[in-house]
């Protein structure tokens, strides 16, 4: 019989990443065949009983979504204000599933969600680097020194951010700016504050690139589910970077 550690098993189940859930099991929120378990080397075979949080878990086949989200819904599997959740549209699916990251209420583009939460992890930890793209409408002009300093980092308030690549879309006169903006980091706001450290405002952002992937032929408020060598090959570019 094929055993795996117990916390491999609940991130499988697409309950949380692999280190999340070593967590869960330090706090006491995992029990193994009824009886709380917290040593972490702990192994299990499909036969044994997983329970987080009471809740027993399920072995499932691993899904990923490509989703171009719109505005006007939370990235999260529920809100405490009822506004409509990204998850919301997959109801009918009939799948435990949960977004990869975040996108603000008010940004729109591709957005991944899964229930495989070692895949989770290499699309969003810092150490695995991977690239997503904007599109970003700015209220008034950056000057070239401006884009410069927005390539190399700028200092915000939780840390200078890293490199970016900037291309320059639209820069006419009586028009809003128009640029495209990569990076690899993925805090709160961060495409939003990037533009606000130089006293101007973003009017639109739309995240069109995630690593290699684009929201080409995904029209607003679709979805797509992607192919077994788009996962491995997300997985891999995170993992070279990482070495």
């Amino acid at each position: 019989m094929t055993q795996v550690r117990l916390n491999k098993k609940i991130a499988d189940a697409g309950i949380t990443s692999r280190r999340k859930a070593e967590q869960l099991i330090l706090d006491g929120k995992v029990k193994l065949n009824g009886k709380v378990v917290k040593e972490l080397a702990t192994f299990v075979g499909n036969k044994d009983k997983v329970e987080v949080n009471g809740i027993q878990i399920e072995n499932e086949e691993p899904v990923y979504i490509l989703y171009h989200k719109p505005t006007g819904e939370i990235s999260s599997v529920e809100d405490d204000k009822d506004r409509k959740t990204v998850v919301d549209n997959f109801n009918n699916l009939g799948l435990r599933i949960y977004p990869v990251g975040r996108l603000d209420y008010d940004t729109s583009g591709i957005l991944l969600l899964t229930n495989d939460g070692d895949f989770t992890n290499y699309m969003t930890h810092p150490r695995y680097e991977v690239t997503k793209t904007y599109r970003v409408r700015v209220d008034g002009h950056l000057t070239e020194k401006q884009l410069a300093e927005l390539a190399t980092g700028v200092l915000l308030e939780d840390g200078k951010t890293a490199p970016a690549e900037v291309e320059v879309i639209r820069d006419a006169e009586n028009k809003d700016m128009i640029i495209q903006l990569s990076i690899h980091e993925g805090r709160n706001r961060q495409v939003r504050r990037m533009i606000e450290y130089f006293g101007n405002e973003v009017k639109k952002l739309k995240r069109i690139g995630f690593d290699f992937l684009t929201i080409e032929g995904v029209p607003t408020g679709e979805y797509r589910f992607l192919t077994p060598h788009e996962v491995k090959k997300l997985i891999g570019h995170s993992k070279q970077v990482s070495k």
